[in-house]
């Protein structure tokens, strides 16, 4: 597949009476996107904000983040599955508002949402801090259950993202890259002396809030296959989960995969990116064994000589981690694991629940509870209570002052295992 992405850079978003993209500015008319995104019965209110990089502005919780697209030539179109019919994407040309974010936030439904912080010490954790937000405040009718409010505000976020989207289709790129990966035998013929990588993209999906979308599918009900790299970056995977803050992948992380995007830039001179293959995170063991044979002998069928494997989450999925791990390696396929860590507030703690002697190759997105204050904001959108129930928060997290005692696994995106945040390591 041969995919054109448009990054048309979005410096600014204001309200206005009409919208539309233009000399870098997303104009958006809030009656035109209240028709397009919020005709949904089942709201009892919708509101949207408008925050920026460096604004004293906390979002408290957020559910999901999710970046404009539009599908300008090929086949399907974004969010296949749901907003858009079933078919294959990852093809063609697709326009990018870069710079531009819808995020959505109201009452909790699961108490492992996040913060963002537009600045301060906060916003040094989260790469969210830095896009220009469309914010939307979504409050379902009473007696609404957790699951369908979840559903409510997640299509609410992806209708947004693609009115908003659509705006771009005829406007002139600023920046165009171009990412390719061929059907396996002409990818494998075609650099024959490189090492072959495979990507394991393992999706949360252990039910109770905790789920990840592939083309509209419930990942926990798949069973491991094969992705061509780019029909992520058209979201044939979502987001749909309320897994902690700091190590969960929005739907944005995923369309802006970094580890598939790192993988290009050197794809055909240092070794031959074949493709993803997308594995699932279940709760029962049979599942886990089910999986993780799956995904070994789906890798050794391709050919792969490395994989590289990410997680999402912690605790109950690092033992999915160390059985793909362990599987893999027992085939004499070379593994790199990315996770993060719960190490406790000092460090000391086991960093993973579970661990392997051939887990020898491991890049961490560091300690998601190490403790910090997040000052007091001048604006909050949303539910500042809800600091104290957060994962990661604790009964008087929330100060007087309006600042905010919390371990960063609080903050969206703070320690995410696919490399989509800020913190790094320094040698001495």
């Amino acid at each position: 597949m041969h995919l054109e992405i448009g990054n048309i850079f979005i410096k600014d978003i204001k309200f206005a009476n009409e919208s539309k993209v233009e000399n870098g500015v997303l104009y958006v008319c809030k009656e035109e996107l209240l028709e397009a995104a919020g005709n949904d019965e089942r709201i009892e209110s919708i509101n949207f904000e408008i925050v920026k990089p460096g604004d004293k502005t906390r979002i408290i919780p957020v559910k999901d983040v999710i970046e404009p697209r539009v599908k300008v030539e090929g086949k399907g179109g974004i969010f296949p599955g749901f907003i858009s019919k079933v078919d294959t994407v990852g093809s063609g040309k697709t326009n990018v508002l870069k710079g531009a974010a819808v995020v959505t936030t109201g009452r909790i439904v699961g108490f492992q949402e996040g913060i963002i912080d537009m600045s301060g010490e906060g916003a040094k954790y989260t790469p969210f801090s830095k896009t220009n937000n469309l914010v939307i405040i979504c409050e379902p009718k009473e007696g609404t259950d957790k699951h369908e409010h979840e559903e409510i505000v997640r299509m609410i976020g992806f209708k947004a993202a693609t009115y908003l989207g659509n705006l771009g289709k005829n406007i002139k790129p600023d920046e165009v890259k171009e990412f390719e990966t061929l059907p396996l035998l002409k990818q494998v013929e075609k650099y024959p002396d490189l090492p072959k990588v495979v990507y394991v993209y393992m999706l949360q999906s252990q039910g109770l809030l905790h789920d990840t979308y592939v083309y509209g599918a419930d990942a926990k009900k798949i069973i491991p296959t094969f992705l061509y790299p780019t029909e992520v970056f058209d979201g044939a995977v979502v987001s749909g989960n309320c897994v902690s803050a700091c190590d969960k992948n929005p739907t944005y992380v995923h369309m802006n995969h970094p580890i598939i995007e790192d993988l290009y830039k050197k794809h055909g001179v240092e070794y031959n990116f074949l493709g993803c293959v997308i594995t699932n995170e279940t709760v029962f063991l049979a599942d886990k064994e089910r999986s993780s044979s799956y995904t070994a002998k789906l890798v050794e069928y391709l050919g792969a000589d490395a994989v590289i494997i990410s997680e999402e989450g912690f605790g109950n999925p690092d033992a999915d981690l160390v059985m793909n791990c362990n599987k893999i390696s027992a085939k004499g396929i070379k593994t790199v694991l990315l996770t993060d860590e719960y190490a406790g507030q000092n460090g000391a703690s086991q960093s993973l629940a579970d661990s392997t002697t051939k887990g020898d190759a491991v890049v961490t997105a560091g300690n998601a509870n190490e403790v910090v204050v997040l000052p007091p904001m001048e604006k909050v959108i949303g539910y500042p209570k809800t600091a104290d129930v957060i994962a990661g928060g604790h009964v008087g997290s929330l100060r007087e002052d309006g600042s905010i005692e919390a371990e960063i696994q609080v903050i969206t995106g703070a320690t995410n295992e696919v490399g989509f945040n800020y913190l790094s390591a320094k040698g001495y």
